[in-house]
């Protein structure tokens, strides 16, 4: 099917289209793919988007190779957005933003009303910083380069040296410490 080009969006009007679906759910998550440029998606975080991906492999059977990116005949869409996943997570770190890899709320049932009833009033971000933080650190152990390790230490730092003085901080400050010491891992808030 042609949809001709009567059908697409500018850039300009599709970030006002996300700066407007924030303001007017500012609880839902707003997902932008690697299908659009790395530009767009900088700037879309800007506005509001609150997921995005990185080093996706859009090939029919991508993820099975040995390699991403080898088989461009078979690609079923293609990518704006070609960077490895830790050059966008080193980019975002730089940006001032954490990177978070956590799926807490998902696993412990924190998802639908009950997830809005910590969202709205705002009580998610007692577990959304710290599992933020927790996850990240997993990340740069295991799989960051030396320069997305050290730009995602210092965005770490930033993140706790904002937080208050408080049993919380006490318990992401051991745990981090136990994800870079003893190589502990899925420790959920």
């Amino acid at each position: 099917m042609d949809l001709g080009d009567g059908n697409l969006v500018n850039d300009e009007d599709f970030k006002s289209l996300i700066a407007v679906l924030r303001l007017a759910v500012p609880y839902t998550g707003l997902i932008l793919t690697a299908r659009e440029t790395a530009e767009l998606r900088k700037t879309a975080m800007e506005f509001g988007v609150s997921q995005i991906d990185a080093g996706s492999c859009v090939e029919l059977g991508g993820y099975t190779e040995q390699t991403c990116g080898q088989r461009m005949e078979r690609e079923q869409f293609t990518l704006g957005d070609t960077r490895t996943l830790d050059k966008v997570i080193g980019e975002l770190t730089e940006q001032g933003h954490v990177p978070s890899f956590c799926t807490a709320c998902y696993r412990l049932g924190r998802t639908g009303e009950h997830f809005m009833e910590f969202a709205i009033p705002g009580f998610i971000k007692r577990f959304c910083t710290p599992n933020a933080l927790t996850t990240f650190m997993e990340y740069l152990v295991d799989y960051a380069s030396p320069e997305t390790a050290k730009s995602g230490l210092a965005q770490i730092q930033a993140e706790l040296d904002k937080m208050e003085d408080s049993p919380m901080k006490q318990q992401v400050l051991d745990r981090l410490a136990r994800i870079r010491e003893t190589n502990e891992r899925d420790m959920v808030f």
